[in-house]
C-alpha cells in the first residue's frame, strides 16, 4: 500500500472511532434524559452544543446531524427551524 493511501486510511479510520465514540456519549446523555420524568433542558441543549460543534468540525454527516438535531427540538417541545 502506497504511504499516501495508508495515512488517508488512518485518517478514515480514526474519524470513524471518534464519530463512534461521539454516538456512544449522546446516547448516554439521551438514556439520562429520557429516564427522568421532568424534561431536563439543560442536558438537552448541551447535547445540541455539543452536536453543533461536531457537525461544524466536520466529524458529523449533514444527515445525522439533521436526524439528531430533530431529536432534540421534539424532546425540547420545539418545531426545528430547518424544516
Amino acid at each position: 500500500m502506497a504511504k499516501g493511501r495508508e495515512s488517508f486510511e488512518k485518517r478514515r479510520l480514526e474519524k470513524v472511532r471518534v464519530e463512534r465514540k461521539a454516538e456512544k456519549r449522546d446516547k448516554r446523555v439521551l438514556r439520562k434524559t429520557e429516564g427522568e420524568s421532568d424534561l431536563d433542558e439543560g442536558a438537552l441543549m448541551e447535547r445540541f452544543r455539543l452536536l453543533s460543534e461536531r457537525h461544524a468540525n466536520g466529524d458529523l454527516d449533514d444527515l445525522s446531524y439533521k436526524s439528531q438535531r430533530h431529536e432534540i427540538f421534539s424532546a425540547l417541545g420545539l418545531e426545528d427551524p430547518a424544516e
